[in-house]
């Protein structure tokens, strides 16, 4: 005769005290972690929405920055950005930086991080002397590099190519596109190595194994690159890139120090347009609605740019 025993409750009994079980209340609850995010949120609205609301109030008024007696204008601060041919000119070395020098940037920085990557003698010698150029401000850079490529005979470029070619003085910062390409070509200079080193904090990364594999099938250097590093470096080819167009969009220092905006207006930019020509000049209206512009265009590029390198970064992966 056979004996029923009793089902155990164990089995049906342990998912039903995991669902019973209280959630932790006190320092270790949910609640409490999101208390750490209000001093983030409130130095979130303090420096930043509150002063973008001032600053899109002020653009619709003619605010000079000392007197209290504000009149609302309209559009009318709009309408004079958009028939400022220096404001227009701002604009163009603006976006014309920014795209030039995240290009140039991207192609140097990464075939030499994969180099910076490989062991031989003086290896970190170099990368420090590559990461060097980003320590000193942009300002700095622009005030040494104004003296190398000084347009007069006794430039310090001019002085060696007199020397060794027998060349009369290149006007390198008196001819509007030998200025615009000489800013951006020292701003290449001085990011170049940081991004450099990024990249290779990315590469490091990567697991050997696989170039082990790809060498055992016989696919080359240039196959492993193509099909093994560039799409395992397009998380760091993101963040690269996003950093180089807001800081190239946001960029004043350099161009200032360097040709201080000329030779005219060639080599203007949005961020100095806002200082000279609307702070500098007591015109507060005129600047904010120079920066309320300024800040929809940066915002939107960086979210196109955002969207656009996360679908390339979803697909390659």
């Amino acid at each position: 005769m056979a004996v029923a025993t009793a089902p155990t409750t164990t089995a049906v009994s342990r998912p039903a005290a995991r669902r019973a079980r209280p959630r932790p209340s006190g320092w270790g609850g949910p609640r409490a972690s999101q208390l750490f995010l209000v001093p983030i949120a409130l130095v979130f609205v303090v420096l930043f929405l509150i002063p973008l609301g001032q600053t899109v109030y002020w653009s619709f008024t003619d605010f000079t920055g000392y007197s209290a007696d504000v009149s609302f204008v309209g559009l009318e601060n709009y309408r004079v950005i958009l028939r400022d041919p220096s404001m227009l000119a701002g604009l163009g070395f603006t976006l014309l930086f920014a795209v030039g020098t995240t290009v140039l940037v991207t192609a140097i920085a990464i075939p030499l991080a994969v180099v910076l990557n490989k062991r031989f003698a003086g290896r970190n010698f170099v990368r420090s002397a590559l990461f060097f150029p980003a320590i000193p401000s942009m300002a700095v850079l622009g005030l040494v590099w104004s003296y190398i490529l000084s347009p007069i005979a006794s430039g310090a470029l001019n002085t060696v190519l007199n020397n060794l070619f027998g060349l009369g003085p290149v006007p390198w910062l008196s001819d509007a596109s030998l200025a615009r390409l000489s800013v951006i070509l020292v701003g290449v200079w001085g990011a170049a190595g940081w991004h450099a080193v990024l990249y290779l904090a990315y590469l490091q990364s990567i697991p050997a194994e696989l170039y082990e594999v790809a060498t055992i099938d016989g696919a080359g250097a240039v196959a492993q690159f193509r099909h093994i590093t560039l799409p395992l470096l397009t998380p760091g080819i993101v963040v690269s890139q996003f950093l180089l167009m807001t800081g190239g969009l946001k960029v004043f220092d350099l161009p200032y120090t360097l040709t201080n905006g000329g030779p005219g207006f060639a080599t203007y930019t949005i961020t100095q347009s806002i200082i000279t020509s609307g702070v500098g000049q007591g015109r507060y209206g005129l600047a904010s609605a120079l920066a309320a512009l300024f800040t929809l265009a940066v915002a939107a590029l960086s979210i196109g740019q955002l969207v656009l390198s996360r679908r390339v970064e979803r697909n390659v992966l």
